[in-house]
């Protein structure tokens, strides 16, 4: 496996030449007095050599290691324990958290950034920093004043780290169902009584305690999702000091034998009358956990992104090297016995996919995270509400998009290296079983895609598309007639969203069916789509200084590359939707 190296060129015009973030953070109050291009550069750079020093040279180890289970303690691969030190103590637990209580304050499109290349350089690592962070956002946004006071400072500082125990054996997207029962306690505290299953992160030796946020339910709580509450359940209690005191009434039952990422801990976490305290007020436990959830579906997503620029760097360096066969043209390098496998169409087709796709994911996940900093941070009413209502949108194609992209690209890499793409010594196969999980975990791929076109689609009247839609107009509508090669192509692509829109919009009033059976390609036309706007607006960034820089001129060319050979997808995928439900349910159950 070639080295890791951060692909900060690439960030750095992402941020500055296509979104130009300076400009937005200089509008933001809360984010002008910490965060400027400059800053930004420093900041990434040390993020990239930690990642490429520290975490990167962990993964296959820790992939052949796996964490270890024994009485209820688990063990983190060799070296975890001390990379996870150096990365707490050099403050990149805390980059996306409040100041108030030891944050750093940056805004999401930097902490993006940061984990993207966290996660490329080892993704079962990314875990623990990922849910830590997941939890310090709900607390922060729910939890009392004396809980944000106790807690977070150390889970920024990465003393302490978090835990997501949602899902239970029974109960998975329908958390509803869930049976783990919370019984007040005269001192405000709560008893917690249940299990939870794959839990990330549930238990390990990386921090001197976890804490655990718990979905449970209260005596006579209404039924279903109505009645779930939300629970900071710490691994070892905490004195009023904040000392540490006795360990509660909670243990690791087990962790699971995974197909990758061996080096995160999956456990079953069982609680058995452990004290808990609630977080917001009784029966708001989802609302809570949907705070976090935007941000963490975007993490997932680019999870995937992350893998698959592993996958490309890894790939890119193999074809170069590798001879194999003479170019169709004739020799390339004709002092050797072949020429290198790059030259062969077949490979660059593969090559450029990656690119491809890698690139629009990171311009797209950027994207993404400006609207949560503009919701966040915006003074401005309207301006806020309308990111907010974008990153509705949005989320659910941020996580599956990315991750399906993910996954292809993965395996894009996997089939250059050929036969040595599926032995375990060259880490491709590794990528390919990494990111699979990605696709699955925070509500499956068909569960986001369901989300889009279900909730967010029809249950807004198609309100939410027309707002992301009437963007990429007016941008194509301003554009120079330079960029016409893009932009025309981008209006065509739009013009079959519309119409695709018209149609699922119309079928879902009539026929039950309908949402589900198309939701899958749909979600794929809006991401390709979508990919389309970022790529349309990089290669404005790009157009007219390819002679000064070779990164323009493959910036233009990939571009281009997009449009011709990835775009057209969306036509197959658009006759898949409007075939109809109907194939769908031609067989009864028993003639499966």
């Amino acid at each position: 496996m070639s080295v890791y190296k951060a692909p900060l060129r690439d960030m750095r015009f992402v941020l500055n030449e296509v979104f130009e973030v300076s400009r937005l953070w200089a509008q933001l109050p809360g984010l002008a007095e910490v965060i400027d291009e400059e800053t930004a550069a420093a900041i990434l750079e040390e993020a990239g050599n930690i990642c490429t020093d520290i975490i990167a040279p962990l993964l296959r180890s820790g992939d052949e290691q796996g964490c270890t289970w024994n009485d209820g303690e688990v063990s983190t691969p060799d070296g975890f324990p001390a990379a996870y030190r150096a990365f707490a103590e050099g403050g990149w637990g805390g980059v996306g958290g409040d100041p108030e209580f030891g944050g750093m304050g940056m805004p999401k499109a930097i902490s993006a950034q940061i984990e993207e290349m966290v996660n490329s350089a080892n993704l079962s690592f990314g875990l623990y920093p990922m849910l830590t962070a997941g939890a310090c956002l709900a607390l922060k946004a729910h939890a009392s004043q004396e809980l944000k006071e106790r807690y977070l400072p150390n889970m920024y500082a990465g003393t302490w780290t978090g835990s997501m125990c949602l899902t239970e054996a029974h109960a998975g997207t329908d958390l509803g169902l869930i049976r783990t029962k919370a019984e007040p306690q005269a001192d405000g505290s709560y008893t917690i009584r249940g299990s939870k299953i794959f839990i990330s992160g549930g238990e390990h030796d990386l921090s001197e305690n976890i804490i655990h946020l718990v979905l449970a339910k209260l005596p006579g709580a209404p039924a279903g999702a109505k009645g779930i509450s939300l629970f900071l359940v710490p691994k070892v209690l905490v004195n009023g000091d904040g000392s540490l005191g006795d360990r509660n009434a909670l243990s690791c039952g087990s962790i699971e034998h995974k197909m990758g990422i061996k080096a995160s801990a999956t456990c079953v976490m069982n609680f058995d009358g452990a004290t808990g305290w609630i977080v917001d007020a009784p029966n708001k436990g989802l609302a809570a956990m949907f705070t976090m959830m935007n941000y963490e579906r975007l993490g997932v997503g680019i999870q995937g992104l992350a893998q698959g620029e592993r996958s490309y760097q890894n790939a890119v360096e193999y074809a170069r090297e590798r001879i194999q066969s003479r170019a169709p043209t004739g020799p390339q390098e004709s002092e050797k016995a072949a020429d290198p496998i790059i030259v062969h169409p077949d490979v660059r087709r593969m090559l450029l996919t990656m690119k491809a796709l890698n690139e629009g994911g990171r311009a797209f996940s950027s994207y993404v995270a400006l609207q949560l900093d503009t919701a966040k941070y915006s003074e401005d009413e309207t301006a806020r509400a309308r990111a907010q209502e974008l990153v509705a949108l949005l989320t659910p194609v941020a996580k599956a998009f990315l991750t399906d992209m993910g996954l292809e690209t993965t395996l894009h890499g996997q089939m250059i290296f050929g036969g040595h793409g599926y032995i375990r010594e060259w880490g491709q196969e590794q990528l390919v079983r990494d990111v699979r999980i990605t696709q699955i975990y925070e509500g499956t791929n068909g569960i986001q895609s369901l989300d889009l076109a279900g909730r967010k689609i029809v249950g807004s009247g198609g309100a939410l598309y027309r707002l992301f839609a009437s963007e990429i107009r007016h941008f194509t509508a301003n554009a120079c007639a330079d960029l016409g090669e893009f932009t025309q192509p981008l209006n065509a692509a739009v013009d079959t969203l519309d119409e695709l829109t018209a149609w699922l919009l119309d079928r879902a009033q009539n026929t039950p069916n309908e949402i589900g059976a198309a939701s899958v390609e749909y979600l794929h036309v809006f991401g390709y789509t979508a990919y389309a706007y970022m790529w349309a607006r990089m290669a404005k960034a790009a157009m007219g200084k390819q002679a000064e820089d070779d990164f323009y001129a493959s910036k233009m060319g990939t571009a281009r590359f997009y449009f011709a050979r990835v775009l057209p997808r969306i036509h197959s995928l658009s006759a898949s939707v409007k075939a109809g439900s109907d194939s769908l349910y031609l067989l009864d159950a028993a003639q499966f």
